[in-house]
């Protein structure tokens, strides 16, 4: 710090105390939402038979963990989102270096790729579950079905934007095109392949989840048709809660992933 210039410390200090305001804001924003949540549910301003409260969900919370069957919901849900997840990134890479290889094959499966990622995916569900019956495969397979066409046009489009100079260098030196590939395309490609990343596991995550809702006797999304049906809404929150810790935990960690990449590419 005392190598440092003066403006160079004054705005390193004005960086920590603004980094300093947002954690604070933030905290103060989640316990003050919590906190009205309460007060209007206590005093009666809201119903909390229908909105429940935070101290309601926290003690049907701990009641599933007491009889441990909350793990259970959320070790299904997490490991449906995981197995959805690495079978898009795999899918979506693959197809992506075939097009890119091919761009004829490009060009022909671009339309059908394109109607595919618009097409609504819940639309597809009951379908699957038709041809593949109510089991954990179709929940996958619904959660992969949101993620990976959208997954393979991003992927597809970031390797034909790589530097031209770069791939023309490899090919000058008479190297092949899986050289090319290999040297520069992947390469160039991590960034937009670990962004890819943060966007395909929110979206697996709610694939899974409209699976759950028909397909499904335990997870999460289970548990949240179910509370809906019989009316138990301190389920149904404190499973909806549990959702946005997941996808906050889980995008925490591919944010990991992309500082630790940065570092070695």
């Amino acid at each position: 710090m005392n190598d440092l210039s003066k403006e160079q410390q004054k705005y390193l200090l004005c960086l920590k105390k603004h980094k300093r305001i947002v954690r604070v804001s933030r905290i103060l924003i989640l316990l003050s939402f919590l906190f009205l949540w309460e007060f209007t549910a206590n005093v009666g301003i809201i119903d909390s038979f229908i909105f429940s409260s935070p101290s309601k969900i926290a003690l049907c919370f701990w009641g599933m963990v007491l009889d441990k069957s909350i793990f259970l919901h959320i070790g299904i849900t997490l490991y449906e989102t995981i197995i959805s997840f690495f079978l898009v990134i795999a899918i979506s890479v693959l197809v992506a270096v075939a097009l890119w290889f091919s761009v004829k094959l490009s060009e022909i499966l671009d339309p059908y790729l394109v109607v595919l990622n618009s097409l609504p995916k819940s639309a597809l569900a009951p379908l699957l579950i038709v041809w593949l019956g109510a089991t954990k495969t179709t929940i996958i397979v619904a959660g992969m079905s949101v993620a990976v066409f959208g997954s393979i046009l991003s992927l597809y489009t970031s390797f034909i934007t790589v530097d031209p100079g770069k791939i023309k260098l490899i090919y000058t030196l008479q190297g092949k095109k899986y050289q090319a590939l290999t040297k520069v395309v992947l390469p160039s490609s991590v960034p937009a392949i670990i962004s890819n990343m943060k966007v395909n596991i929110g979206l697996c995550l709610v694939g899974v989840i409209i699976g759950e809702f028909l397909a499904a006797r335990d997870g999460l999304g289970y548990l949240i048709i179910y509370s809906s049906q019989v009316f138990k809404m301190d389920w149904l929150l404190m499973s909806i809660v549990l959702l946005c810790i997941m996808a906050t935990l889980l995008y925490s960690l591919i944010n990991l992933l992309e500082k630790w990449c940065l570092r070695r590419f």
